[in-house]
């Protein structure tokens, strides 16, 4: 198994001891960098499936996005499931109000982001058309402008990767370059995860097929003896009790055996 996520970095002399985790930079100051883009995206590829939860994989993700991205001070992921949306992951609590205010409202940036698979730029929170609603929310909570960029999902699962800005100015051309980039490869961590998760569930469903289909042969075996019947006849049998009590045939088998087994 590998390490628990390190969000220190070790200092730049050898052998000294790694810098703390780096805090949420306050309202109204300028976001530091703190990983070059390569150092992000190869840890995003060494997330090993299944061996992390997947709230704890996407928090990794918005910590990596804020990290790598210039100007991005509070991330958020979105995923849309079912129809329904919610933050999976964010690296604030503001973030995660503001994504909630467009879920209640059904629309937003990171919904169309999310949806659209796209860029959606809110660049002036105090002057935005589009989203009037939710850009004066996000103007009285500091937010000074918003970039939402979907992930490339090729599975029933929607999302998006979320930056919100409280410093003056917006993301540059190259910082949502990267952002796309970057919402490329967590989208591949993400399907990875979905696919694993999918495989577990297909074995669980697997393995409760072959262990109905073993009572019902014994149910089989335990009425061609009580019977004395073929069995095919025994089978029959058991499906006319199924239907007639409504219950599963798995569960008419068992109460054979449970019987045979006490007699």
């Amino acid at each position: 198994m590998t390490a628990p996520f390190d969000t220190s970095r070790a200092a730049d002399t050898p052998g000294a001891p790694a810098s703390p985790p780096p805090q949420d930079a306050p309202h109204g100051t300028s976001h530091e960098v703190v990983m070059e883009p390569q150092e992000a995206f190869a840890e995003l590829g060494r997330l090993v499936v299944g061996e992390s939860p997947l709230g704890q994989v996407l928090t990794r993700v918005a910590e990596l996005a804020k990290a790598c991205v210039p100007g991005a001070e509070e991330v958020s992921v979105t995923l849309l499931e079912g129809g329904k949306a919610h933050s999976a992951a964010f690296s604030g609590r503001l973030a995660a109000t503001l994504d909630e205010r467009q879920y209640a409202g059904g629309f937003g940036p990171c919904l169309d982001a999310a949806q659209s698979g796209q860029v959606v730029r809110v660049d002036d929170t105090a002057a935005d058309a589009v989203y009037p609603d939710f850009a004066a929310i996000a103007a009285r909570q500091g937010v000074r402008s918003v970039v939402s960029v979907g992930m490339p999902m090729p599975q029933r699962i929607l999302g998006g990767i979320n930056v919100y800005r409280f410093d003056d100015g917006v993301l540059d051309e190259e910082a949502v370059q990267l952002l796309q980039v970057f919402a490329s490869y967590a989208a591949i961590a993400l399907a990875n995860h979905s696919l694993y998760a999918s495989a577990i569930s297909l074995s669980a469903n697997l393995q409760t097929a072959m262990q109905s289909r073993a009572v019902i042969e014994q149910a089989k075996g335990v009425l061609v003896a009580s019977l004395r019947c073929t069995p095919e006849e025994a089978f029959t049998h058991m499906v006319k009790q199924s239907q007639h009590a409504n219950r599963k045939l798995r569960e008419i088998a068992t109460d054979i055996v449970q019987r045979a087994s006490r007699t």
